[in-house]
């Protein structure tokens, strides 16, 4: 029997419970669900690599390499969190009654857990507007800009911010700019050079290109989407016309900061074999994941210091003391490295982060 997925949930998992009741609308349309039939194998046909996989319905027993067999409930602690990862090795599986699994994708999970940690993160009131912006982008529009289409589940999984490295996020916010349109508007030109890649914050837009003397149609623009980059990656001459349809507030980023912004900053990053040896020496392991992260899943000795308040810690953080940040991934953990690196801090990153560290290294 099927059964229907509802945010609720989604609401009930980690770390996707910090989600906003929209995010978690977002993440249902990257969700799939999987039905275990009693006595069979739930990994059989597609595995744990590179997926979140979630027990939601039934109870299964895992048995792990180092002879351990556990029954996880659907509606147990253990099932809050994703199965399988840096556990040891699940040997063997079998369902105990008829059950019901769900699986994300690691890396989209991992892009929006990222996005939404940095966007409840006070950073962004430290942002400064430079003193010749004219830019209609307040402290409030900044944070909306993080919550906006621009960053949505589609765009990070496939948009050209998808690949934004998260210590940029702060200098995005800085270099980003709110502008007045009006009806009629040419944003921007066929055959121009390519200048700003563009966000519609308000209002609509039309595409059309030139054939044959004949302006062709070839698409409307809402809030939400994003045009002008093509020209920008590829070094090429804009290939159609944007023209407003009505009055408007565009984002828009210039062509060397859109590409600057791509770029991964300098950052120290430590394999785990070295960090461990640093660690033995007297490093710190500083957990930026959200709190039951760590607390289901931390390495020894971490301390917890959430991305979203990354700022608070900083002049409680023992500057005499060397950090090393990890997450997941290593995306947040960057950009917890790049933010305590400018307070002066001595921070380096864990490599990949946990996905790249077994149980059995450490």
């Amino acid at each position: 029997m099927s059964y229907p997925l509802d945010i609720r949930v989604l609401a009930s998992l980690e770390p996707i419970s910090a989600f906003s009741a929209t995010r978690l609308r977002e993440l249902l349309d990257y969700c799939h669900t999987e039905n275990i039939p009693q006595g069979a194998d739930p990994f059989a046909k597609n595995g744990l690599m590179g997926q979140s996989v979630y027990l939601v319905r039934g109870e299964i027993e895992l048995t792990y390499q180092d002879g351990n067999r556990v029954v996880v409930s659907a509606n147990s602690e253990w099932a809050k969190h994703p199965l399988g990862k840096r556990q040891p090795v699940i040997v063997t599986a079998v369902a105990l009654s008829d059950s019901q699994l769900l699986r994300i994708e690691d890396d989209l999970l991992d892009r929006m857990v990222t996005w939404d940690q940095f966007s409840s993160h006070d950073f962004v009131s430290m942002v400064s507007e430079p003193a010749d912006s004219e830019s209609l982008l307040d402290e409030e529009g900044r944070k909306r800009l993080l919550s906006s289409s621009m960053f949505s589940a589609e765009s990070l999984k496939s948009g050209p911010l998808a690949h934004l490295p998260t210590a940029n996020i702060g200098a995005l916010l800085k270099r980003v700019e709110a502008i007045a349109v009006w009806e009629d508007d040419v944003v921007i030109r066929e055959g121009d050079e390519g200048d700003y890649y563009y966000l519609i914050d308000t209002g609509k837009a039309q595409v059309t290109r030139r054939v044959g003397g004949v302006d062709i149609e070839l698409a409307d623009l809402k809030a939400g989407d994003v045009f002008g980059e093509e020209a920008l990656i590829s070094d090429a001459k804009r290939n159609a016309t944007v023209t407003m349809k009505t009055n408007g507030v565009l984002l828009r980023l210039g062509r060397q900061d859109f590409l600057a912004l791509l770029q991964e900053p300098l950052l120290r990053k430590v394999g785990y074999e070295q960090a461990q040896q640093s660690v033995n020496e007297g490093a710190v392991w500083l957990d930026v994941r959200h709190p039951p992260e760590y607390r289901y899943d931390r390495l020894p000795g971490a301390v917890s210091v959430p991305l979203n308040d990354i700022r608070n810690a900083i002049g409680v953080l023992d500057k005499k003391k060397r950090y090393i940040a990890y997450c997941q991934s290593g995306r947040r953990s960057a950009a917890a490295a790049f933010i305590l690196a400018q307070a002066g801090y001595d921070v380096q990153v864990l490599e990949n982060g946990l996905w790249s560290v077994s149980s059995a290294e450490q």
